[in-house]
C-alpha cells in the first residue's frame, strides 16, 4: 500500500534539489579528473636534475 500514498510537495522539491546538487558535484569531479589527466598525460614530463635520486643519498 506504500505505492498508493501521494508524495508530499516538499519531498518532490527536496528530491529535485538533491539531484541538482548531485549533478553539480559530478560535473566538478569530472572537471578535476579531466584536468588531472591533461596535466599528467601532457607528454612533455621531464625530471628536473635537482629532483633525481642520487646513489649516495
Amino acid at each position: 500500500m506504500a505505492g498508493l500514498v501521494k508524495e508530499h510537495e516538499l519531498h518532490r522539491r527536496r528530491k529535485g534539489r538533491n539531484m541538482g546538487v548531485g549533478l553539480v558535484l559530478a560535473a566538478f569531479i569530472a572537471l578535476i579528473f579531466g584536468l588531472t589527466i591533461v596535466k599528467v598525460g601532457g607528454g612533455d614530463y621531464q625530471v628536473r636534475p635537482e629532483t633525481e635520486v642520487q646513489d649516495g643519498n
